[in-house]
């Protein structure tokens, strides 16, 4: 609903600001790196997605919105969502790539009917290969990220982002 609302805004103003795109690449990299010092998982926390209640599920789709300024991992923004609101690491990361095939599907198809006119039928096939090759590499990021999670940190992603951060600003 936020992107749809602010479509012209994140199109026209955010996207066209490389500043935007580094300054949200910095402070989500700081983000994360804090929040990983200071969240503790608890037993209590939420271990399977199926349990996640309405109201995380809704705190979670808030927290996504933020992914509409360029430069915000989505998936970050909604990791760090539900484990605020006490969704345990592996059952939030599952629960952020099912929540991110609607979400994308969403905003795809909203951008492709807005720009269809400027497409050609041979870039339709071009759109329509891409669209299967990045969901079965999506697939295989999935499971690479939840065994990486069971073992690691956020901390190293954070890390990541900065440096990207302060390389675009050099």
């Amino acid at each position: 609903m936020i992107g749809f609302l602010l479509y012209k805004i994140i199109r026209g103003v955010l996207f066209e600001s490389p500043l935007v795109i580094i300054a949200a690449l910095l402070i989500g990299g700081v983000a994360l790196i804090i929040f990983e010092m200071l969240f503790k998982e608890k037993e209590t926390h939420v271990a399977d997605m199926r349990d996640i209640t309405y109201a995380q599920a809704f705190a979670v789709g808030c927290a996504q919105s933020l992914a509409v300024i360029p430069g915000v991992s989505r998936a970050a923004a909604t990791i760090i969502g539900g484990m605020f609101v006490g969704i345990k690491r592996v059952a939030i990361v599952e629960f952020s790539f099912v929540l991110a095939v609607p979400t994308m599907a969403a905003a795809a198809g909203y951008d492709l009917f807005k720009n269809a006119g400027g497409f050609t039928p041979s870039q339709f096939y071009l759109l329509a290969a891409g669209f299967v090759i990045s969901f079965f590499a999506a697939l295989l990021g999935v499971k690479f990220l939840l065994n990486l999670i069971r073992h690691h940190s956020f901390t190293g992603f954070g890390v990541y982002r900065i440096v990207v951060a302060l390389i675009c600003l050099t």
